[in-house]
């Protein structure tokens, strides 16, 4: 069917065309025949009338067939996108008989659809019953997990490993185990790891820290292999303070007690001459003052090592107050967190065990039930103190009770252990207001600002399907649109003329992968032009300078966005605009976009292009497409809608033949032609 505009063209060309015919043909008869009264009258009407007709017809026909043709192509471009789209355009005029027809192929697609969920569910609620108990094991699990599989895809990782990586933009489903680790030596260890072997321990430095892998093979399908990750930098920098020292000291000790037990085994066996006897004495004390020296040294080594700091974890002192109380429990003590929380540093187990054996003892001694705990700040120290109504205790009590073990048993370790371990002692002051506290000094933290609140559940942690997806290394162009991996994406400017000096204010980002939007997997970024924002976009985007004046430039944000496309597709409405927008960007922080681009616009405009209006607006309607509200001119909101659009699209590409990326490539590009021959 011709564009709405092409036919307003014809109509107008033939009824006008008609009209000014019967004009000059109505005046050149009036001046041949030269009629008169009725006659007069009548040349006109004989004149006029065909090019009446005729516009008389192509408005019947505008209304009663080619409108109605135009919604019916809508209506069907919604039904092949998805047969659940609501029915705004029935049938009308000449075709409402039609409308019967059309309802029934509509409820022939729905049911056919029920028929395929209701077989599928049975099958389903088990796998998804599978699905939530498997997430719910991920997210208590607190050791970082990732499984690949036989391409070093990510098929699966947990909350762990997103707080390992919450740094880095390329954890996701589907990406390359080499975007999140080095892999000079973890891919050698992948390759030789077999089913039936043990597992392999690997140590990789990564961004100045050491991480300790646990790799083994999974028994699938896909060649998967688990890999548990450890951040071991601790525990190798407890080796270089602590152990390398002690293996400098026990050789030591062990050639002065050879020599010391040389020296007494000769000077006992009775056959010693006097002077040897002499020689040996010496000998014997000099090693065993050599002996002494060196039994110090390791003493303080040892203490040294109980005492060392990096055994230590921030710990948020609210956090350790609510641990407590979940601790004590109904039958015990009420505890009262006041003043303002801090940071300290602290064996949290331990230290909590600690506290609860200190409660107990001071509701033994005092008699007290309701005790307040607060935290102040020292000099790189922080006081935690118990806190009780009445006199503070003495310290011969407390030396006793330094000596007493966490629980009621010799094999736990004593409180001066857990002391020892914190490099704290105790004491206890009385306060101006009638309250007594016990202090224990700790070491404070160089974290600032409370803990960031927990974060939503991701909703996709694992999505074992992809291991089916064609290889990495395919050749990309010949993979299915729906196997690849699409980042799908938006900007924000300062204003619309990007040659005269507009720039990038936002970017914002999604993924599709194996046909679905990852609702949680996004990039969303605000980026300082380094210029003020016109008040005009203001009111498009919302966004003003203040905003944006402590984001980071945009050759910072950039090579973080590259990292987040990975090895996909780009894909963006209008893409033109916004790869000019980031260009300067992307070419100052020295970074290359040269990945394959679809625009949705132009996609629309292929499938389409005798509908009027290509606009995400428009489309967004044209396909029962819903903003969240306020997120319409948002970088994140837009592109989440051209995310759906192109899931939309997807299913009237296939029926037309295009099915892989060369395929929309070549069938947006004749769209781009006919745009610029137009």
């Amino acid at each position: 069917m011709l564009a709405r505009q092409k036919l307003l063209g014809y109509g107008l060309l033939i009824g006008g065309g008609t009209l000014f015919g019967g004009l000059f043909l109505g005046l050149w008869l009036t001046a041949e025949l030269l009629p008169q009264g009725q006659s007069h009258w009548g040349v006109w009407l004989l004149a006029l009338a065909p090019g009446a007709l005729v516009t008389l017809l192509y408005l019947l026909l505008d209304r009663r067939l080619f409108t109605p043709l135009r919604h019916l192509q809508i209506q069907l471009a919604r039904l092949a996108a998805n047969p659940d789209a609501r029915s705004d355009f029935p049938p009308e005029g000449w075709l409402k008989p039609l409308g019967a027809d059309l309802d029934r192929i509509r409820d022939g697609w729905r049911e056919d659809r029920v028929h395929i969920d209701e077989a599928a569910a049975a099958g389903a609620r088990q796998a998804e019953r599978t699905s939530a108990e498997l997430e719910a094991v991920l997210r208590a699990v607190q050791t970082p997990l990732l499984l690949c599989d036989r391409h070093q895809r990510l098929l699966l990782f947990n909350e762990a490993a997103e707080q390992l990586f919450a740094d880095v933009a390329a954890l996701g489903l589907g990406r390359r185990l080499s975007e999140l680790l080095p892999m000079s030596s973890l891919k050698d260890a992948l390759a030789q790891l077999s089913v039936n072997a043990a597992p392999r321990q690997l140590l990789l430095p990564w961004h100045g820290r050491w991480l300790r892998l646990d790799l083994r093979r999974v028994g699938g399908n896909c060649g998967e292999a688990l890999i548990a990750l450890e951040d071991s930098t601790s525990a190798q920098e407890a080796d270089q303070r602590w152990y390398a020292p002690l293996a400098h000291l026990l050789p030591e000790l062990r050639g002065h007690g050879s020599s010391l037990i040389i020296s007494s085994e000769a000077l006992t066996s009775g056959k010693v001459e006097p002077l040897m006897r002499q020689r040996l004495e010496q000998v014997l004390r000099e090693e065993s003052l050599t002996l002494g020296r060196l039994i110090e040294a390791l003493s303080e080594q040892v203490e040294g090592l109980q005492r060392d700091p990096g055994r230590l974890e921030d710990t948020w002192s609210n956090d350790l107050w609510s641990a407590l109380g979940e601790r004590l429990g109904s039958d015990g003590p009420q505890l009262v967190a006041i003043g303002i929380p801090a940071w300290l540093r602290a064996d949290g187990p331990s230290l909590l065990e600690l506290l609860f054996r200190l409660l107990g003892l001071l509701r033994e001694l005092t008699g007290e039930s309701r005790y307040e705990a607060e935290v102040q700040l020292g000099n790189q120290r922080v006081y935690l103190d118990l806190i009780w109504r009445g006199s503070p205790i003495d310290q011969g009590r407390l030396e006793q009770w330094r000596w007493l073990p966490l629980a009621e048993s010799t094999q736990h370790p004593q409180l001066n252990d857990i002391l020892r371990r914190h490099d704290s002692d105790w004491w206890s002051l009385a306060d101006t207001d009638g309250h007594a506290r016990l202090r224990l000094p700790l070491a404070a933290a160089t974290r600032i600002g409370a803990p960031p609140p927990p974060r939503p559940p991701r909703p996709e942690f694992h999505d074992f399907s992809i291991a089916d997806l064609p290889a990495p290394d395919a050749e990309q162009g010949r993979v299915p649109l729906r196997s690849l991996e699409m980042i799908v994406f938006d900007t924000e400017t300062t204003g619309l003329d990007l040659r005269r000096g507009d720039c990038l204010i936002s970017i914002g980002a999604c993924r599709i992968l194996n046909g679905r939007l990852l609702a949680s997997d996004v990039f969303d970024q605000l980026v300082n032009p380094e210029r003020p924002i016109p008040p005009e976009s203001t009111r498009i985007h919302g966004l003003s300078d203040d905003d944006v004046a402590g984001a980071p430039p945009a050759e910072v944000v950039l090579p973080r966005f590259r990292d987040f496309i990975g090895h996909g597709v780009l894909v963006a409405h209008n893409a033109s605009f916004d790869l000019r927008a980031i260009q300067p960007g992307a070419e100052g922080a020295g970074i290359s976009l040269d990945m394959p681009v679809l625009d949705t616009l132009l996609l629309s405009r292929a499938l389409d292009p005798t509908l009027e209006g290509h606009g995400l607006d428009a489309l967004a309607e044209r396909y029962q497409l819903v903003f969240v509200p306020g997120s319409r001119h948002t970088a994140l909101g837009d592109a989440r809608v051209t995310a759906e659009l192109l899931l939309q699209l997807l299913p009237r590409l296939e029926a037309r033949g295009v099915h892989t990326l060369d395929d929309a490539v070549a069938f947006q590009t004749s769209a781009a032609q006919r745009s610029t021959v137009s």
